[in-house]
């Protein structure tokens, strides 16, 4: 669930990967981000603030929400826990015109699945999918699962052809810019001006744009993505806090403590220790 993401999720020859997330991951508030794979939200409990491309959601627990390829989403949650399901859809393609005509209108988005899918038959066979993931069981029975799960969304007609008009795309695509160059840089020492000069804009247009669409300022969003990238780094390394600190963009030990403690409601070591421990 990280940023433009390149990562593999599952393994080549079984692409799907169920994330499980409570206040304690490291990626609990999802910052914007966007992936070819599809995604499928699953909120356990508490209340996910979700956005989906230039859409705002409200998942309350038990709600299901789907995400299309190379959509636009990031989620900021309130005591939610919840579920997070990523697959390669392309994996399903298998030569079938017909099959693999429909899953390439889906990657290509040349039709939009519904956002909040409240369909039962397709509530049921996402419940079983999940569980079968979660439960290790045979890898025939998740494909079927998910080529069921796009039948009944075809045959049940839950989407939507073309409805992407240009405004809205276009600001999509100069967000999605703006955020692949904040995480491909967050390293590195970021001015404002460096970050709306990679859009093409003014710095006073630029803040204004970013905040409208996102509702965050540039300067949180890359503060809350350094603390996402450090967050993991803590639990994946055994790095001292300060080299994370500084391989994370921050110059200044002390305030970067501080503004981890704000984000995460505790220390850095704190947190190593209480994940780990």
């Amino acid at each position: 669930m990280a940023f433009n993401e390149i990562k593999q999720h599952g393994t080549v020859d079984f692409p799907f990967e169920l994330y499980k997330i409570d206040s304690t991951h490291p990626k609990y508030e999802m910052v914007l981000h966007f992936h070819p794979n599809i995604e499928i939200i699953r909120v356990i409990e508490g209340r996910l603030n979700l956005t989906l491309d230039n859409k705002k959601f409200v998942a309350n627990g038990g709600e299901v929400y789907f995400v299309g390829s190379n959509s636009l989403h990031g989620a900021i949650p309130d005591n939610a826990v919840y579920e997070c399901l990523v697959l390669n859809l392309s994996f399903l393609k298998n030569g079938n015109k017909i099959c693999d005509s429909f899953i390439d209108d889906i990657l290509s988005r040349h039709i939009s699945v519904f956002e909040k899918i409240d369909n039962r038959a397709a509530l049921n066979v996402i419940s079983q999918l999940f569980y079968s993931i979660d439960n290790n069981i045979d890898h025939f029975n998740v494909i079927s699962k998910v080529y069921e799960l796009i039948g009944i969304i075809k045959n049940n007609n839950l989407y939507t052809k073309n409805i992407l008009t240009k405004t809205p795309e276009i600001k999509s695509i100069k967000i999605k810019k703006i955020v692949d160059f904040v995480q491909k840089n967050y390293d590195k020492e970021l001015t404002l001006q460096d970050i709306a000069d990679s859009c093409g804009y003014s710095v006073k247009y630029f803040c204004q744009y970013f905040k409208n669409a996102t509702g965050k300022t540039p300067f949180s969003y890359l503060t809350d993505y350094r603390i996402e990238r450090a967050s993991y780094m803590i639990l994946s390394t055994d790095m001292p806090i300060t080299q994370i600190a500084y391989s994370c963009g921050f110059n200044d030990l002390s305030y970067f403590i501080k503004t981890f403690k704000s984000l995460k409601g505790i220390t850095p070591n704190a947190y190593r220790k209480s994940i780990l421990n």
